[in-house]
């Protein structure tokens, strides 16, 4: 059997090494450097090239050497993140089989709003929100605390121990900042007590729903420390920081038969409602009443986290084996084609 041509598409960074959110951005060299040593050992030939700010170097590369596949592990540039979803669509338009979510799944996880007036819509438990524009910030009716998000960002930029608030005038101080740093609207969502449960979803069966791996768990340690339990930026991203020691990421994990079967149900609902294809997580938080509030999907996680690599060992998949599963299946599937309406059903 032929191997396909793969390119390993990755953006460059823009930011700064020295920049607060730079962490997050510069993480893609090394998922690309570890997807073209994963191929390398399958036996699949690939080549890589990081985007700058420039799209037309993509076209004219695509143009002089066309790939069978391109491995898309575009995130969007720190100051221009709807480029993330803008790349997929572009690959789209010129017909090139890519690996992961298109377009569709991206822009409207994207943008957290739309997502949470979905999971209203079709259902999900999420927590009660409410968005501020460029007006002044209303009286919270939803009870304290609430947490404070950017309404277009991901990866938790703009999360921090500051997020979370218990009275109206730091619910508007945080919600000025937010628009300072990050632009209107803004989403204040009502704090959810209890544990962080994520859901890595990936289609290893063409003819088959797609399968959730074993449970991650954001574990939110005690410590001298008065820290809000959230999977913060610094807690994601910075390694030296006391939130990234306070919050360790335990995985396999299993949970209670009746709550694995609601999450799971919840996080397929959502992998089907965005449109999601080949791999996507879903984040969640049990309260401790045992009730399940969906928060959001990522439908571009990383290929080199833990929660990935550790789930799929946990079913005997190994991490090198899915990365050319994921190349091989986008080469099957041929040309890009939108999503059918089925798609979203629910």
């Amino acid at each position: 059997m032929q191997q396909p041509r793969v390119l390993v598409l990755f953006n460059q960074p823009t930011l700064p090494i020295d920049h607060p959110d730079s962490g997050s951005e510069h993480d893609v060299l090394h998922s690309t450097q570890v997807v073209r040593d994963f191929l390398t050992c399958e036996g699949i030939p690939s080549a890589e090239f990081g985007l700058g700010l420039d799209p037309s170097t993509l076209l004219t590369h695509l143009r002089a050497d066309p790939p069978d596949v391109i491995f898309n592990l575009f995130e969007g540039f720190a100051d221009r993140g709807h480029t993330e979803a803008t790349v997929t669509g572009l690959l789209e338009w010129l017909e090139i089989p890519f690996t992961g979510c298109q377009s569709q799944a991206l822009v409207i996880a994207r943008n957290k709003p739309l997502t949470k007036f979905m999971m209203v819509g079709a259902g999900l438990n999420t927590p009660d929100f409410f968005l501020v524009g460029e007006q002044v910030c209303p009286k919270n009716r939803l009870g304290w605390p609430v947490i404070v998000k950017p309404c277009r960002e991901d990866a938790s930029v703009g999360i921090d121990q500051g997020a979370v608030v218990t009275n109206d005038r730091d619910l508007r101080d945080r919600v000025e900042y937010i628009r300072t740093h990050y632009g209107a609207p803004v989403l204040v969502e009502r704090y959810i007590a209890g544990r962080e449960i994520h859901t890595t979803l990936v289609e290893l069966d063409d003819n088959q729903e797609p399968t959730a791996l074993p449970f991650s768990e954001i574990l939110f340690e005690d410590g001298k420390e008065d820290l809000w339990p959230i999977y913060s930026y610094d807690a994601k991203w910075d390694t030296s920081s006391v939130e990234y020691e306070r919050t360790p990421v335990d995985v396999p994990v299993k949970l209670e038969d009746d709550l694995t079967s609601r999450v799971i149900s919840a996080a397929r609902t959502m992998y089907r409602l965005l449109g999601c294809r080949d791999c996507a997580r879903v984040d969640a938080r049990v309260a401790d009443d045992g009730e399940v509030y969906l928060l959001e999907a990522n439908p571009n996680p990383s290929i080199t986290s833990i929660m990935l690599r550790y789930g799929l060992e946990a079913i005997d998949w190994g991490h090198g084996q899915f990365i050319a599963h994921l190349a091989r299946r986008a080469a099957r599937r041929g040309r890009s084609a939108p999503p059918h309406s089925s798609d979203f059903g629910v």
